[in-house]
């Protein structure tokens, strides 16, 4: 034992619009905007709305106008990416776009797409549908010939070097998809859920979403885990099953492997895409998709560290030992993961009724609870064996001091661990095997009528949620101080949706 200080091509049509309206450039809009808001601040024009003034119409009013916003200048081809300045000159989704880039991982296309979906539902604007299907078919054009999806989508020449499912084969294109930071999971279920309201009769969203499906169990390792990141199916013979262990030794240096085959709990991988198929199963009537999220059920058990640590890495290797993957994430027992896992095991017994899964839960989370830090927090990685915690200098020196952490990544976490034993009691009190049913209808209540007053209030000339903020990705002495954020979108029109169906 080794310690830290012991050194198919087919063509598509681009999007439909639902909607035309003539294009004004957004600056112009802004401008006209902020004169106007300046008046009527100067003649006390601008009325308050009391909470109780909140009407179905207003609120119908604003949700239309903020969807026709978003859609008409804020979309490309259907789709979306995370942060706008206010007038649109700059794009970011995990990193710097342009106005030819989308971003698949959330809060992007497909997260939007839900929230369109969602209104679509409470309030049954068949104009809010047309725009949920240009963000599918945005993603339909950016599914990869290997089933998923990579994190942005490219509508200019740069498709070329791409091997997108819709286009032409030629050589040296890239064809890895991810399952990182609910990637493809994400991007699947928004289709899945498209295609249920379309009736299953638009082509190209059905063939999509199943391709996409049928790639996951195309790609689940003989163990039932998943890779970070693929663009075929595994050989089998490379990953044998087997149950988790410690290492003989581990090295105290990043080790600059490839760890995208490696079997993968980082960012709720595995969990995202368990939950995916058992909807999956439900949508489509598919025992397949069932019987996989249970088989990657079982690979959390095997995962399960041994005693005197019974949580979980973050990603093991072929011989199912805990493994280094990016510079800063060690071979360890993890605090932060460990937690989603356990209510993914919650889940696929409330699905199954298989005490097994509880079990599991009930070892790791004393465990955990003996292992709280003294400020109450979890350590994001404990050494293995000693469980010692874990923690990186600002220039990425594996250390016990956490003194000098980087800031970009999250090395203490919060726990919910009472929390999740107070669900595993609710879990073993309820009837199982369970499924789960759609969205409840909206009941009216003050939270949500503070909710649907704080969008209309906020809600610009144009149709614009702006709020205070900076655009991460354009470096630090960027001056944009107002943005527009995907995030609040999704938030606020389903804040509104709520409130409309709410209020009947």
């Amino acid at each position: 034992m080794t310690t830290l200080n012991e050194m198919k091509t087919r063509k598509l049509p681009p999007p439909r619009r639902g909607r035309t309206k003539e294009r004004v450039s957004a600056h112009d809009k802004l401008g006209v905007y902020i004169s106007a808001l300046i008046v009527a601040i100067c003649v006390g024009t601008i009325p308050a709305i009391a909470q109780d003034e909140i009407t179905s119409e207003q609120a119908t009013q604003a949700l239309s106008q903020a969807i026709d916003f978003f859609y008409d200048e804020v979309s490309t081809d259907g789709g979306y990416l995370w942060r706008y300045s206010a007038d649109l000159a700059k794009r970011e989704g995990e990193g710097k776009a342009d106005d030819q880039t989308i971003w698949v991982q959330p809060p992007g296309t497909p997260s939007v797409g839900q929230a369109l979906l969602y209104a679509y539902h409470r309030t049954g604007d068949t104009k809010i549908l047309d725009a949920a299907r240009d963000a599918g078919m945005a993603l339909v054009r950016g599914q990869l010939r290997s089933g998923g999806w990579d994190y942005r989508i490219r509508f200019d020449d740069r498709r070329a070097k791409v091997a997108y499912r819709t286009e032409p084969e030629a050589e040296k294109q890239f064809n890895v998809s991810t399952l990182d930071d609910n990637n493809t999971q994400s991007a699947t279920q928004f289709l899945m859920h498209l295609d249920r309201v379309l009736e299953f009769k638009d082509e190209a969203i059905h063939e999509a979403a199943l391709t996409a499906l049928n790639t996951l169990l195309d790609v689940q390792y003989p163990n039932g885990a998943w890779p970070q990141r693929f663009s075929a199916p595994p050989d089998p013979e490379a990953f044998p099953v087997k149950k988790a262990r410690y290492p003989e030794s581990w090295s105290r240096a990043h080790p600059n492997v490839d760890y995208r085959s490696y079997y993968t709990f980082n960012d709720n991988t595995i969990s995202d895409t368990i939950k995916l198929l058992f909807d999956a199963a439900e949508h489509y009537d598919d025992n397949r998709y069932r019987a996989a999220a249970i088989k990657a059920g079982d690979f959390i058990l095997l995962a399960q560290m041994p005693e005197p640590q019974p949580a979980w890495a973050q990603q093991y290797n072929a011989d199912m030992e805990p493994a280094w993957a990016r510079k800063f994430e060690p071979p360890s027992v993890t605090g932060g993961e460990s937690q989603g896992i356990m209510r993914t095991l919650i889940d696929v017994y409330l699905r199954t009724g298989d005490t097994k899964y509880i079990e599991a839960v009930g070892r790791a989370s004393k465990y955990l609870m003996r292992s709280e830090l003294p400020d109450g927090q979890l350590a994001r990685f404990y050494e293995l064996h000693t469980n010692t915690p874990l923690y990186f200098t600002i220039d990425y020196q594996l250390t016990y001091d956490d003194s000098d952490m980087p800031t970009h990544y999250s090395f203490k976490a919060n726990h919910g661990l009472i929390q999740i034993l107070n669900d595993v009691r609710r879990a073993k009190a309820a009837v199982v095997p369970v499924k789960h049913a759609g969205p409840k209808p909206s009941k009216m209540s003050d939270a949500l009528r503070k909710r649907a007053q704080e969008a209309i209030i906020a809600l610009d000339d144009r149709g614009a949620w702006v709020e205070q903020g900076k655009l991460k990705y354009h470096g630090d002495d960027d001056p944009t101080t107002e943005i527009i954020d995907c995030a609040t979108f999704v938030r606020n029109v389903r804040a509104l949706a709520e409130f409309i169906e709410a209020a009947g």
